[in-house]
């Protein structure tokens, strides 16, 4: 049995593929997590910046 160029490039394509495909998985995994990241963190502002709107310690000053 031999092995020819074309079978070695069937492969090389082949593996360049699921190089490929796999690469996509990821890079859309990341942008899903960036994503969820940056959500919670607006919410997380936006939440304590209401809360802390709300506790506002009001001092008085008089003068006597």
């Amino acid at each position: 049995m031999t092995i020819s160029r074309e079978d070695i490039e069937a492969k090389a394509m082949e593996i360049v593929g699921v190089f490929e495909d796999t690469k996509q998985s990821v890079k859309d995994k990341a942008v899903m997590g960036v994503a969820v990241v940056a959500i919670v963190v607006a919410a997380a502002f936006i939440l304590g910046r209401r809360r802390g709107s709300r506790h506002k310690t009001i001092v008085e000053v008089y003068r006597v």
